[in-house]
């Protein structure tokens, strides 16, 4: 049977237009939207790049030290691989549609790649994030492996698979995930592959084996913060569930999920292939639901998945329905660009009334609060913060880089990568902060502090000049502090290196220790 020759021109039409559309508002809002405190972030890893960085494996940061290269530090520049990530998502997700189902209904594997152009997190992924490379890699091995699934014998697509899962490995752990799921796949429904996850392991394994090596070499901060540190206060909780389920919907979305649970897909489409693309995405949904019991599952998290259930939802559901769940969709991303836009392009004076007002003003006009902060600057003195998101931000404009003082949190510890604070002993330094500081907290580590407020926009700004930095007392109730809370490794992984702990004489999180 030949596929309606009106209807299939008509879903390419609709195809192309959804990713001319998408792909030209995401260059846009790329262009417009502030750069937020994650960014500059993980520019610093491009800014000075390395083998190693504080909580995620170094793909990103390689990438933005390309992309610095190529192009600058013009916030587009930066964001240029990350809003096209997408946009190479749906062409996966129209390709594997069009091999699996039969010619005739060709029309719903363009809709479906429609759709999931639509859906508002597709077209807001914009911003740079660890989770670039991540989603995209992952759904590159996922490509390759139902090509291997689908093909006779598939070893080559297989080990493809693998090396492209060892590359978002790179990007982030979650990618283990996905290796998880192709292993629950064969071993549970193609026991006549049982070979395919070993395939697929041994070819990721070089990224498997670097990380590990890179770790055990930096203190195992990647394991410290995703195991361990971030997974402190993790307990029983129904909220977190729910909040999880309202999330997973959310990124589906519920009638997109109604729909393809309502529906079948064609009989000629093999029980193998509907069963693959079943397992690939239920599986990971319900890990993350099984760990939304004891702690907050991150919307990025799931990110890397919603593809594979696109693919099987598309699958299922014919022409009529997945054009009306355009619509849908389409209308339900309307009120998510109000607020963005509202947020990149809003006057500054909008926000002066809210809780957020200095916040919208740190986003919005850093360039103005970095030169209010560098006015009588003392000659030598460093710029610090007290949490990684402005003192990142504050490095993106001060053009140099900006160490948080004081313990912080479990997050982005890169300072204990790169920071040596015996450099400052003698030295000047100036803090930021958000709210007028309590000078108490710094005596004890300076010969003399003050503290000075300066406005930007209406926003009140606060510092704290410190004369004559003092290491000692500062290692002994900060850096001690933070050896204990972040640096406490469990006595069953060697520890070869952990620049932190060297530096400071802590022997407890040392080698040989």
């Amino acid at each position: 049977m030949k596929a309606d020759n009106n209807s299939l021109a008509a879903a390419r039409r609709l195809f192309w237009w959804a990713f001319g559309l998408t792909l030209l508002l995401k260059v846009f809002l790329a262009a417009v939207f502030p750069f937020t405190g994650d960014e500059a972030f993980f520019y610093q890893w491009g800014a000075h790049p390395a083998w190693h960085y504080s909580d995620h494996p170094p793909l990103v940061g390689w990438l933005i030290a390309l992309l610095r290269a190529i192009g600058g530090d013009a916030p587009l520049v930066l964001r240029s691989a990350t809003l096209l990530v997408t946009s190479a998502i749906a062409l996966l997700v129209v390709d594997l549609l069009r091999r699996l189902l039969p010619e005739e209904r060709e029309a719903q594997a363009w809709l479906a790649g429609a759709v999931y152009l639509a859906l508002p997190w597709s077209w807001l992924f914009v911003l740079v994030t660890t989770d670039t490379p991540l989603i995209l890699f992952m759904a590159l091995s996922f490509w390759a492996y139902v090509r291997a699934d689908t093909s006779g014998r598939g070893t080559g697509w297989y080990l493809l698979s693998g090396a492209l899962l060892g590359a978002a490995f790179f990007g982030k752990y979650f990618a283990a995930l996905l290796g998880f799921a192709y292993a629950a796949h064969a071993w549970g429904w193609r026991r006549e592959r049982w070979w395919a996850p070993v395939l697929v392991f041994v070819a990721a394994l070089p990224a498997i084996g670097a990380n590990l090596y890179l770790n055990a070499t930096h203190g195992w901060s990647h394991v410290m913060f995703n195991v361990f540190n971030r997974n402190e206060a993790s307990a029983w909780s129904l909220e977190t569930f729910l909040t999880y389920v309202g999330m997973a919907l959310y990124l589906v979305t519920p009638w997109w999920l109604w729909r393809a649970a309502r529906s079948r897909a064609p009989a000629s489409v093999s029980a193998s292939a509907r069963t693959t693309l079943a397992v690939l995405w239920i599986f990971p949904f319900v890990v993350f639901a099984l760990l939304a019991t004891r702690r907050t599952i991150g919307l990025h998290w799931v990110l890397g998945f919603v593809p594979v259930f696109v693919v099987w939802a598309g699958l299922r559901c014919e022409v009529r329905p997945l054009r009306r769940l355009l619509g849908y969709t389409a209308a339900l991303s309307l009120p998510h660009l109000v607020v963005v836009l509202a947020i990149a392009l809003a006057p500054v004076a909008w926000f002066a009334q809210t809780k957020w007002a200095d916040r919208a003003v740190f986003l919005r006009e850093n360039a103005a609060v970095v030169a209010g902060l560098r006015q009588g600057l003392p000659a030598g003195a460093t710029l610090m913060a007290q949490a990684y998101n402005p003192a990142a931000m504050l490095a993106f404009r001060h053009g140099q880089y900006v160490p948080v003082f004081g313990p912080g949190r479990h997050h982005a510890r890169q300072d204990d990568q790169v920071i040596d604070f015996r450099r400052y002993d003698g030295q000047p330094i100036r803090v930021f902060h958000y709210d007028e500081p309590d000078l108490a907290n710094y005596a004890p580590y300076f010969e003399r502090v003050s503290k000075h407020a300066f406005v930007v926009d209406g926003a009140r700004f606060w510092y704290v000049d410190g004369e004559g930095f003092r290491f000692a007392p500062y290692r002994e109730r900060v850096l001690a502090a933070v050896a204990r809370d972040f640096h406490d490794i469990p006595r069953w992984l060697p520890v070869l290196g952990n620049p932190f702990c060297e530096r400071y004489g802590f022997k407890e999180c040392s080698p040989g220790r």
